[in-house]
């Protein structure tokens, strides 16, 4: 899971050769201990204000915000506001905060100290800071009252759901030292229902966290009093982990696997769309692909049913961008299909026919269906002569030479996740295609004034009129249909294994892969 599977033969797992019993299932059932089992590491950073990646698993559990967004219900749910309403056309928005909520180092949550945590966010100005670009300014005018001016309307009570920099942290934790500095060298600041206990960079079992006692939620009843985040890259031993009971739930595993653990005693597994697609993002500023006749090239010979097929349930295909259950989701757009006539006539048009291109293509080491795809795309363009050079790298690793100042040291092709920030298209187009002067997420490296206007005034127009909101995020996934600096590989559907004993999981894509592991019952 970052931002940051027709199978070669050769890739698939032989279930035959796993020795898996579950005669362990019911005792961790029965254990206040969850263990979340990932195929890679979780922290890459600490700070709540900027962090933009795998954290959001464990930081979700330390950290609230505002409000939180019920995509079953499709409403805005309290969290650390109780209620919420806007005035002056939607430009100034009045939050009442609970009381009773206090920080894990005690200090209460109130108006103040929710003001200074986004006032910081917004001065950071990094990771999703972007979702506060509304506002104006923020006042406390009493203890528990939080009031936001903002320059245009837009919908605030969903912009603090956001699963990234909404979060309300205590800004005087770190006491007199550098809070930032206090946070890299891995210190957590949060109000949430467990506050970290353990965190061993590089283990097996990465992060430990204990159940806040003072929590506002309170502990009556039955619920996990410790959460363990364990790395397992392999999903043959995240099978035989959580069929003997030594995780609780499986974030991914091969869909051979999953289908081989359906109906299995002392395990359940679920399957829910969600909001995460894959991209291959193409190099549009270096090499061969960043002529547009050549990226359509590319786009036309990948075999997305078979990549599905391969897959087995595990994704679904998105017209354009924005998956379904989001504004913007437009199924009459165009898509790209397999069409070899269409490949080799687009890769004649951009002189690169008969020479023989070489790609580099990288991918999240321990990501099964990222795998998969890289593999597939390898075989399905080896035919016109274009060579696939495949690397497997750590999220950090793949991410650091995308964002390479040497043109020619970065990869032809990035394979990359991406889900909203909060319930609304935006953060594809602000994130991944707006132009940026050293790459930080737009990893195609795509650069389009026209659209660039169009992003910057998008939202101020959804929050006006929807549907004129709508028809424009549909003209501009035309244009990156177009243009073609990366297509939608798939959005995946959540395949989840969790041991039998657990109640009350639901996944809930505005968030994805989070488990809130309070609201569960062991």
């Amino acid at each position: 899971m970052f931002r940051v599977r027709n199978l070669s033969m050769a890739f698939v797992i032989s279930i035959g050769a796993l020795t898996l019993t579950s005669g362990g299932a019911g005792a961790a059932a029965a254990s206040k201990t969850f263990t979340y089992d990932t195929y890679t590491q979780v922290m890459t950073a600490w700070d709540p204000a900027t962090e933009y990646s795998n954290e959001i698993l464990a930081m979700q559990q330390m950290y609230e915000t505002l409000t939180r967004y019920d995509a079953t219900t499709k409403q805005v749910t309290p969290l650390l506001a109780t209620s919420w309403k806007s005035s002056n056309g939607g430009k100034t928005w009045t939050f009442t905060l609970r009381h009773g909520a206090t920080f894990h180092d005690g200090r209460p949550v109130n108006a103040a100290a929710a003001k200074a945590a986004i006032d910081r966010t917004i001065k950071l100005n990094q990771g999703a800071a972007y979702i506060w670009g509304p506002v104006k300014s923020i006042a406390a005018p009493s203890a528990y009252t939080l009031v936001f001016n903002l320059k245009y309307a837009a919908p605030l009570d969903l912009i603090s759901s956001s699963d990234y920099g909404a979060y309300i942290y205590d800004t005087q934790a770190a006491g007199t030292a550098d809070l930032a500095k206090w946070f890299a060298a891995g210190h957590e600041a949060g109000s949430g229902p467990y506050q970290l206990q353990n965190y061993a960079a590089g283990k097996e079992v990465e992060i430990t966290l204990k159940a806040f006692a003072k929590y506002w939620g309170g502990w009556s009843g039955s619920h996990y009093k410790q959460v363990v985040f364990r790395v397992t890259p392999t999903a043959s031993t995240a099978a035989q982990l959580v069929q003997s009971g030594q995780v609780s739930f499986v974030e991914q595993m091969t869909p051979q696997l999953f289908n081989s653990l359906k109906g299995q005693s002392g395990l359940q597994t679920t399957s829910t769309a969600s909001w995460q697609n894959l991209f291959a993002l193409f190099n549009t500023s270096y090499g061969p692909m960043s002529n547009s006749n050549f990226r359509k090239a590319v786009a036309s010979a990948i075999d997305y049913k078979g990549l599905l097929a391969a897959l087995k349930g595990a994704g679904v295909r998105t017209p354009g961008i924005v998956p379904k259950g989001l504004i913007g989701y437009d199924p009459t757009l165009p898509q790209y299909r397999l069409n070899l006539t269409a490949a080799k006539k687009f890769l004649k048009a951009s002189g690169y026919s008969g020479k023989h291109p070489v790609l580099n293509l990288t991918y999240t080491q321990g990501d099964n269906n990222e795998q998969i795809a890289s593999l597939l795309m390898q075989s399905e363009l080896a035919p016109l002569g274009i060579t696939v050079k495949v690397h497997a790298l750590q999220w950090t690793a793949q991410w650091a030479e995308a964002q390479s100042k040497t043109l020619s040291a970065r990869q032809d092709i990035t394979l990359m996740y991406w889900w909203p920030d909060y319930a609304d298209p935006y953060s594809w187009f602000v994130n991944l295609f707006q132009t940026e002067k050293s790459p930080f997420f737009n990893l195609a490296y795509y650069s389009n004034k026209t659209l660039d206007a169009q992003i910057n005034r998008v939202e101020q127009v959804l929050a006006v009129d929807k549907a004129k909101g709508a028809a424009l995020y549909s003209t501009m996934q035309k244009t990156l249909y177009n243009d073609a600096p990366a297509v939608t590989l798939l959005t995946e559907n959540y395949q989840r294994v969790l041991i039998a004993g657990i109640k009350g999981y639901v996944d809930n894509p505005a968030y994805p892969s989070v488990v809130f592991t309070y609201n569960l019952t062991p």
